[in-house]
């Protein structure tokens, strides 16, 4: 299994890669401001990394309810699915660009917001959840 977290937005799209070790690892965000390039690069690397199986966050509203980014996001999982045949997994992505963020000092973030360091770092956070949940910590039995 080889994973691509995605963390979707109209600006950037944050990029994560995993495997069965259950490792997630960030990688360069698609920043392009051309919709269709950032579309063509993320199908380069599909390709290019042997991409298995596509981790979309899933924005829920605070309440649980879905609102106008999570309709958003299904018609982008409907076209990834479309184009790219593979099996496309929606994660709860609730906080993570806020957690992702408090992991940059605040002087940095303006600057470091255009770069899609955040974003990719909340499409690993959103992958490694899916990660954890297929690869769970494996208990070795032995007492300290």
């Amino acid at each position: 299994m080889r994973c691509l977290g995605i963390d979707y937005g109209t600006k950037r799209v944050g990029l994560a890669q995993g495997d069965d070790v259950g490792v997630a690892t960030p990688l360069p965000a698609l920043i392009d401001g051309d919709a269709a390039v950032r579309w063509t690069k993320l199908g380069e690397v599909i390709k290019q990394r042997r991409i298995t199986d596509l981790v979309l966050g899933f924005p829920y509203n605070m309440d649980g309810s879905i609102g106008f980014k999570a309709k958003e996001v299904e018609a982008f999982a409907a076209k990834l699915k479309e184009q790219f045949g593979l099996p496309v997994h929606l994660v709860d992505e609730t906080l993570t660009s806020y957690a992702a963020e408090s992991t940059i000092a605040k002087k940095s973030r303006r600057e470091v917001r255009d770069s899609g360091l955040i974003d990719s770092r909340a499409a690993c956070l959103i992958l490694q959840d899916y990660l954890d949940q297929q690869f769970p910590p494996q208990l070795t039995g032995q007492d300290g």
